[in-house]
């Protein structure tokens, strides 16, 4: 597990660049190990043989992005790898309260190559959860009624579908970590536009304001 007593500071996770960012780091620093343990002979060291014969066993890995800033025009490379999302959302609507509630949810995405299919899977389900919330009861304008994490519209698992798809379109970025890209931001793109279409095309209630509570739902429908 990770040990911030023992690894270098690698910096903050936002903008998806972990995967990017530290993944070639650590892809860096294995690869001098790995030169470092070469024998001239041919072989490998072991770590006595390494202390043996001056080598040194503990290695470190830096890599900087090949990205360039934008232009006066809006026009450049700021990211070297990008990720994309498609989301399919089925929803039910009862058309006499108003009441929405997310049969289904599917993601097409391309990441590039799966490093991690467990760490991408958890992503992307995390990520379709929160946009269920996001899209049908996750509301923080008034702070007396939604001064806790219940009331704000947490959603609970009963409103979770158990139906929940992930398609992996693997397309390797050449500057990511053994063809990878980043993910963390992908899985909420979107999914909440696709439940409020979902609404809309199920009873013509077009919600243009989140979250779309029951009520909204109910006074957007056509009469």
């Amino acid at each position: 597990m990770n040990d911030t007593s023992l690894a270098p500071n690698s910096g903050p996770a936002g903008g998806s660049r972990s995967q990017v960012m530290t993944g070639n780091a650590i892809r860096v620093a294995c690869e001098a190990l790995i030169e470092a343990m070469r024998k001239p002979g041919g072989g490998l060291y072991d770590h006595a043989g390494m202390k043996a014969a001056g080598r040194n066993p503990r290695q470190e890995g830096k890599w900087t992005a090949s990205a360039t800033n934008c232009d006066e025009k809006g026009q450049g490379s700021p990211f070297c790898c990008y990720m994309y999302g498609i989301f399919l959302a089925e929803v039910a609507v009862e058309t006499g309260t108003g009441k929405t509630q997310v049969e289904k949810l599917t993601c097409v995405t391309d990441i590039g190559k799966v490093n991690s299919r467990l760490v991408t899977d958890g992503q992307i389900y995390g990520g379709l959860v929160q946009g269920v919330g996001l899209a049908l009861s996750e509301d923080y304008e008034d702070l007396k009624k939604h001064g806790t994490i219940a009331g704000a519209g947490i959603p609970d698992i009963k409103m979770i579908p158990d139906g929940m798809e992930i398609i992996y379109v693997e397309t390797p970025r050449k500057d990511g970590p053994f063809g990878a890209s980043g993910i963390g931001e992908m899985p909420l793109t979107a999914p909440h536009a696709a439940i409020i279409n979902g609404i809309y095309n199920a009873c013509g209630a077009r919600i243009r304001h989140l979250p779309a509570c029951p009520d909204k739902v109910l006074k957007a429908m056509p009469k």
